[in-house]
């Protein structure tokens, strides 16, 4: 079913990076100039079975600037959730927000609250990064340098330049989820047009790799595009699921940091 997880898709991610491919420290230090609070961006779910794409829910993901224990933060919220008729069949009410340092991006703390059918689940994570600890309700594990939630992560990937990568690139980051860390990377894969219910645009397109689970079939099977400007503002996710597959496309948004070059026509 339909859920926040396909637009948070590095939940899913895992592998190990090939050692001719860098590492996660070369990663580290990215500042954020593609974005700025107040920024807003609403996507629409779509599954699709036998080519019939239905439309499933929203997902919203918005910044606003804040002050966690005195410092200042960038306070980052995604939430998910069905639409009315898909609430009778298995609703959904997700929300995962993270605190995240205005200078290094870096993660201070990690929310997830999420209503699946009769799934429940509420979790906090707090970073200490001078340690390389993680303190979730489960206890206190050591990370590595530069570790990302799966909010953060997302947000922080933003600001990759594509043009210091040539098509087939492997860009690696290290990420923390479910008390485990794990090395992931997205394969940046070219540029190219997209059309897509929002309009058509330029943009940067690439694939995270996949672990099987119940939802997503393993390998580089999800697709994303962002957009090819300033902004790298993500546009359209696809991808199989274990029945049919999902499509989640930007609708809308607010405060972006840029003009929206990208955009060749509505």
């Amino acid at each position: 079913m339909i859920r926040l997880a396909v637009v948070l898709m590095l939940v899913s991610l895992t592998a190990a990076v090939p050692q001719n491919q860098g590492s996660e420290t070369e990663f580290c230090g990215l500042r954020n100039y593609a974005w700025l609070a107040g920024e807003s961006i609403n996507y629409h779910v779509y599954y699709t079975l036998a080519g019939i794409y239905v439309y499933g829910g929203d997902a919203t993901f918005s910044i606003k600037n804040d002050r966690l224990n005195g410092k200042p933060v960038y306070h980052i919220v995604g939430e998910g959730k069905t639409n009315s008729f898909f609430d009778g069949l298995f609703k959904v009410r997700d929300r995962y927000e993270t605190y995240v340092d205005t200078g290094s991006l870096q993660p201070y703390k990690f929310i997830r609250n999420v209503q699946e059918g009769d799934y429940k689940k509420f979790e906090t994570v707090t970073f200490n990064h001078e340690a390389n600890t993680a303190t979730s309700t489960n206890g206190t594990f050591k990370v590595p340098n530069c570790v990302h939630d799966v909010l953060s992560a997302i947000y922080y990937c933003r600001n990759i330049d594509f043009n210091k990568y040539k098509p087939g690139a492997q860009i690696p980051f290290t990420m923390f989820i479910d008390d485990k860390y794990y090395s992931l990377y997205v394969r940046y894969l070219g540029k190219e047009k997209i059309k897509t219910k929002y309009g058509r645009f330029n943009a940067i397109k690439f694939k995270p790799l996949l672990i099987e689970g119940t939802i997503f079939t393993g390998g580089e099977k999800m697709t994303v595009w962002v957009s090819d400007d300033a902004n790298k503002m993500p546009l359209r996710i696809e991808s199989p699921i274990s029945v049919g597959s999902v499509k989640v496309d930007m609708m809308d948004y607010k405060n972006i940091r840029y003009p929206l070059t990208s955009l060749i026509r509505r």
